[in-house]
Formats: C-alpha cells, sequence, structure tokens
C-alpha cells in the first residue's frame, strides 16, 4: 500500500502523523511524507523561497523520525506548487493508494485556506483520501462507522476497510440512511400508498445493503454489526449524527452513491460528511472488486 502523507506543519499535520505511526498497514506499505510551498508568495524573493524549502524539508525529517518505529518505507519531497494542485498531481504521479491530511492549517485563515484545499484534493485526486483530525485518546481498537447505500462504490468502501489491518479491538458499524421520498410535479398530490410503497422500499434497500456490508466484514474476520437509521431528508445529517453518538473514530466512505457524483458541485455526500465530521474520515476510491 502506498501512502501519501500532506503535511503543513501545523497541529492538524502532527495529528496525521500520529494517526499514521499508530495504526497498523499491509506488510510492505510505502510512505511519501511531503509538503507543498507556494512559488508564488516568494516571486520577488527568490531567496526566501530556497529558504522556506530547506526549512520545509528540515520539518519532513522531523516528522519522519516520529514514523520510524512504524513498518513502513520512507521518503519525503518538497513540491513546489499549490498545495490544491501539487498534492493530487504528487499523488497521481507516485500512484498512492491512499492521501492522508490533515483538516486544519496554519495561520489566521488557516481554516478557510486549508478547507479549500481539502475539497480540492477530494475533487481532484484520483485515489483514496483521508481527512484526518484529532479524536479521543485510543487504548485500543478504533471505532470505524462505515455507511452505505448499496451502490458500487458504498461497497467499494467496505471492502477497503476489510481488506485492511486493524487494531486489536476495533469495531466496524455499517449503517444505512433511507431517504424520505420527496416527490415533486406538476401535480403535488400523491395517494398514500404510493408515499408508503416508496418508503417501504428505499427501507429495504438499506436493510439489503446493511446487511451485505456486515456479511463481508464479518467474511474478513472484522468485529461488525449493522443498522438501518430512522428515514431523514439528509443523508449527511444521519451520518454524522450516528458518527457522534456513537463515538466512532473513522468513517470509511465511498466518493459517491447511487445518485451519482459530479465532482465540480457542492454537497455532495461524501464531500460533506469529510468537511463536517467532527472526526476522521476517509472517502474511497479505486476499482471496485467483482
Amino acid at each position: 500500500m502506498k501512502l501519501l502523507m500532506a503535511l503543513d506543519g501545523s497541529a492538524g499535520s502532527d495529528a496525521v502523523v500520529h494517526e499514521v505511526a499508530s495504526r497498523p498497514w499491509p506488510e510492505g506499505s510505502e510512505c511519501c511524507v511531503m509538503t507543498a510551498v507556494d512559488p508564488y508568495f516568494f516571486t520577488k524573493a527568490p531567496l526566501l523561497l530556497a529558504e522556506a524549502k530547506k526549512s520545509a524539508q528540515e520539518a519532513l525529517d522531523e516528522s519522519v523520525e516520529s514514523l520510524k518505529k512504524a513498518a513502513l518505507r520512507l521518503s519525503t519531497l518538497v513540491a513546489m506548487e499549490n498545495p490544491r494542485h501539487g498534492i493530487p498531481k504528487t499523488a497521481a504521479e507516485w500512484k498512492a493508494d491512499l492521501i492522508l491530511m490533515g483538516s486544519h492549517g496554519r495561520g489566521a485563515f488557516g481554516r478557510l485556506l486549508v478547507g479549500s484545499t481539502v475539497q480540492a484534493v477530494l475533487r481532484h485526486a484520483g485515489c483514496s483520501v483521508e481527512i484526518v483530525r484529532e479524536g479521543r485518546e485510543r487504548s485500543g481498537g478504533m471505532r470505524v462507522l462505515i455507511p452505505t447505500d448499496g451502490s458500487e462504490c458504498a461497497t467499494l468502501a467496505v471492502r477497503a476497510v476489510a481488506g485492511q489491518p486493524w487494531p486489536a479491538g476495533t469495531e466496524m458499524r455499517v449503517i444505512s440512511c433511507p431517504e424520505i421520498p420527496v416527490m415533486t410535479g406538476a401535480n403535488p398530490y400523491y395517494p398514500p400508498d404510493l408515499v408508503v410503497e416508496v418508503a417501504t422500499a428505499n427501507a429495504a434497500h438499506a436493510k439489503e445493503a446493511v446487511e451485505k456490508g456486515v456479511e463481508i466484514l464479518k467474511q474478513a474476520g472484522c468485529s461488525a454489526s449493522g443498522e438501518v437509521t430512522e428515514p431523514k431528508e439528509s443523508a449527511v445529517r444521519a451520518i454524522l449524527g450516528m458518527a457522534d453518538v456513537w463515538g466512532a473514530d473513522l468513517i470509511v466512505v465511498g466518493s459517491h452513491g447511487r445518485r451519482g457524483f459530479d465532482r465540480y458541485v457542492l454537497g455532495s455526500v461524501s464531500e460533506s460528511v469529510a468537511l463536517h465530521a467532527h472526526c476522521s474520515v476517509e472517502v474511497v476510491r479505486g476499482v471496485a472488486q467483482k
């Protein structure tokens, strides 16, 4: 497995280093620890740019020291590009399987700037992306929440979880959030039995998706349970609510669901969950296994 850690020297980056160091990874995994320095800000100060690159490399070397106990092959890279472009580009060139980056950046405008960087990476990276947030202190296993709507991408997310090693005692919970049927058109009236029929079909599909997800995880030897939430107008609220109530450490979600995904339009479920969750979120991309 090839991990790309995108750091910027902030507290959010410290959380990424701690997360990677504390989790088991597949045998033979590689980790490239990178940072991106935007040359635009040094256009009229080339000497300062050289100094910034040197400082960035020193910070990466320090981070690598913290990772030496992990069974990973380590390398570093300072990319001289805007992070929004440099991170996805580096991931593509290095053929990364997973990008890990923090949710908070540096400076007074850090949250705004890194928020835009996170969105850009989520939308343009060709591999999975994990947004790492500081969570509860873990003495043992993790709590991993996996939302599913039964789509190919949701199933891929479940399989990605099933295919990775996890700390002993890790619990998995697969959930599905049937949406309240909203019907519109020229005639605003719909027979009550039609609304009930649609709602019943949605609930049945959600139950089937959860059972399939739990079965995949149990076949891989994971401790897994499933739940169909109460119907909600917003799947995002249902997922975030469950993550908070259950105390999830990580949400793993597919990059898009049955409705499809326009990576240039705000508001997708995966993007909204990644940006607003209180815990870490991994958005999974890849080729589904048959």
